[in-house]
């Protein structure tokens, strides 16, 4: 049996820390990490030469990265709840700053490929710091700060794109790498000084089988939604591998159901309001990467299009970086309207902002300030909802199951931009124009992908209506001195 116990927090000191620094560490680490999203992206195109490698073999970079983190986020999520949320932060970190010294400093495709494996296993940071932010910080303060935690997925991609791309355009590639290592190791150093270890943990025995299945059942998912276009949606391999990841969800989800102390408790899943917010954000995770695979095309494509802006990667970059800001600057509203109306209007109002933009941009896209406009009202979209998402996960899951249901939450937007990534290439590869003896996507496929995007964000407020009414204000961890009550394991909720 697993038990619960509310010890001090390793920091050291008697003192408690001061909300705001916690809050303003832990949204940096999350910035940090969210900026490997964008880093390899002014990049990408030169990789083949820079590492001497084929095209097929260098999109590895960016798949390492995705099938990681997928891999990372539940695992490590688990157990932060069991172990310690700080400890495995701290570890998440440290793998990051790895990864990016091996890419700093590889000349080949293989150590490139594991550097961008290693940075992947650091995608747990937002959701660790989402959890540690419940258990250390005051009511009043919770909202915000969990808002602008979960904010700082997006604004980390958004505003390291310009940066990133003016290193490369200026600097050797290296230097990347560098700097996010850098950057790393200073996130490393201000959470060990400033952040409290969680009072909160469960202690039990890690489930290495449930781990290993749903591992081999996302990584299986996940190879067949981002790579089938490049190996043929009929093919064997695609064929074989989807077929598997159904087979391996199917059994792993059986012996969930079954085990004593689940890495994803299912029932705890399956709550009304757990369950319709994951899909939520499954659909919202969808629509806001369609805007981060339409808006640089259109930017980049050459103007003799009629409809290409003829743009290089810095000024995309730069298009594209107020959207970090506003998103940072709707986190703060979307804690206040959460506070007031409630989480579930909060993530209802985000999904029609995004939805609204979406739309605007079938209409809006000629001009380079229409694409800012656009990307800024969506990117105001995502603040709300994204600021939402974490308040509804903590409204109903028990404290010693924080970490795990925060993290499986973050997997679900990652799946969604998978998906998104899959439905986009076939349309853009389906519908396309002739320029110059090259196919080049044409206008009504972006405005395809633009629908489709704007139609995701409907089935999230779809999906938002379907979850229980406001209750009552997620509430930080117990007293030191207050017994946590152990969380109910698989069987013992028979």
């Amino acid at each position: 049996m697993s038990h619960t116990s509310a010890r001090p927090a390793d920091t050291g000191t008697s003192a408690p820390p001061k909300a705001n620094a916690v809050v303003a560490v832990l949204a940096l680490a999350g910035i940090v990490v969210s900026l490997m999203q964008t880093l390899v992206i002014p990049i990408v195109p030169e990789l083949p030469r820079l590492l001497n490698a084929s095209a097929s073999n260098t999109a590895w970079a960016v798949t390492a990265t995705l099938l990681a983190a997928s891999v990372a986020t539940p695992v490590v999520g688990r157990l932060g709840d069991m172990i310690g949320k700080r400890r495995m932060l701290l570890v998440s970190i440290v793998l990051l700053v790895a990864g990016s010294v091996v890419c700093a400093l590889a000349d080949s495709l293989v150590p490139m490929i594991i550097g961008r494996t290693l940075q992947g296993l650091a995608a747990a940071v937002v959701p660790l710091g989402i959890s540690i932010m419940r258990d250390a910080l005051p009511a009043e303060k919770l909202a915000g700060a969990t808002a602008l935690m979960s904010a700082s997925l997006g604004v980390g991609g958004a505003l390291g794109l310009p940066a990133a791309a003016f290193i490369a355009d200026n600097w050797d590639w290296h230097l990347l790498f560098w700097t996010s290592a850098v950057l790393g190791a200073l996130a490393l150093i201000l959470v060990l000084v400033v952040v409290p270890e969680s009072k909160v943990r469960t202690g039990g025995r890690f489930d290495l089988v449930g781990s290993l299945g749903l591992s081999a059942g996302l990584v299986s998912l996940l190879l067949t939604v981002s790579k089938g276009g490049d190996w043929g949606w009929t093919s064997g391999t695609t064929l074989g591998l989807g077929a598997a990841a159904v087979v391996i969800l199917l059994t792993w989800g059986w012996w969930e159901l079954r085990t004593r102390q689940p890495l994803v408790d299912l029932r705890t899943t399956a709550r009304r309001q757990v369950l319709f917010t994951n899909l939520a954000s499954v659909a919202l995770g969808f629509s806001m990467f369609a805007m981060s695979l339409v808006l640089p095309q259109l930017l980049q494509l050459p103007t003799q299009t009629g409809y290409g802006l003829g743009r290089s990667m810095l000024a995309v970059g730069l298009v594209l970086a107020p959207q970090g800001l506003v998103m940072m600057a709707m986190s703060a509203v979307s804690a206040g309207v959460t506070k007031a109306k409630g989480p579930k209007v909060t993530l209802m109002i985000g999904a029609l902002i995004v939805a609204s933009g979406y739309a605007l941009n079938i209409l809006l896209m000629s001009e380079v300030w229409h694409l800012v406009l656009v990307s800024c009202i969506i990117g105001g979209g995502v603040g709300f909802t994204y600021g939402a998402l974490p308040a509804l996960i903590m409204g109903a899951v028990d404290h010693s199951q924080t970490g795990a249901a925060n993290s499986l939450n973050t997997l679900m937007r990652s799946l969604g931009t998978s998906f998104a990534s899959a439905i986009a290439g076939v349309v853009l590869a389906q519908m396309t124009i002739d320029f110059g003896g090259h196919a080049l996507p044409s206008e009504n496929a972006f405005k395809v992908i633009m629908a489709i995007g704007s139609a995701a964000a409907l089935l999230a407020f779809l999906a938002a209506t379907f979850i229980p009414g406001r209750r009552a204000a997620v509430q930080p961890a117990p007293a030191a001195e207050t017994p946590v009550p152990v969380a109910r394991t698989a069987r013992d909720a028979v």
